[in-house]
């Protein structure tokens, strides 16, 4: 699907027409370059490569140099493919944050916060706290039984245990665009998105 770019500002509220306070995320989406044009004769499928966030030339390497210098843009940091876009782009081109409308709804795409070293609890949400009768007093928070006796003799996988939790990508549908502010390249969307603020976002109609 069409869609840009973005990095994540912050979590705020707002009011609606009745009075209902609205959790709500703000986020700075585009204006992105277009960097390159799949074809189905040179690659195989369609596709538009989007271009975001300036980077200096001391960071990229010269073949990435090449690549935006092709597009008449400077570097980016951050580059994805998107699909399905209605209008014809060429490389240089710029799409802006009027690509949404108010009230429509989008697929939002990050990478979550990491958490580290959890225990089930927090990181499957287990019960934990169980019997603290009969001298129990270290287990409260344990996992319990991880695997069977001597059949099967091993513990399966999958089995959920404590381990690293978040950095995952995470992704969000159908959030409600709740007021796109043009001239700022800012949108808001009803809830909240995986990420930490000023991370990268892939907003998709």
């Amino acid at each position: 699907m069409s869609g840009l770019i973005g990095k994540k500002i912050g979590m705020t509220s707002i009011f609606d027409e009745n009075g209902k306070n609205i959790p709500c995320t703000v986020i700075q989406a585009g204006p992105c370059v277009v960097t390159q044009v799949r074809t189905e004769e040179v690659d195989g499928y369609e596709a538009i490569q989007l271009g975001f966030d300036d980077k200096s030339d001391k960071n990229t390497t010269k073949a990435l140099q090449g690549h935006f210098a092709k597009a008449g843009t400077a570097s980016k940091k951050k580059v994805v493919e998107f699909k399905g876009f209605d209008e014809e782009l060429n490389l240089g081109d710029t799409v802006g944050v009027d690509l949404f409308v108010e009230g429509e709804f989008v697929d939002i795409t990050g990478i979550s916060k990491g958490k580290g070293f959890q225990g089930v609890v927090k990181r499957h949400g287990f019960g934990g706290v169980g019997q603290q009768t009969h001298g129990q007093h270290n287990r409260l928070r344990a996992p319990g039984s991880i695997g069977a006796a001597s059949y099967p003799a091993r513990v399966f996988k999958g089995m959920r245990m404590a381990g690293r939790m978040g950095g995952d990508r995470v992704k969000v549908e159908n959030l409600r665009v709740l007021k796109v502010v043009a001239d700022k390249n800012l949108i808001v969307v009803k809830g909240c998105v995986p990420g930490a603020k000023n991370s990268y976002l892939t907003i998709e109609k």
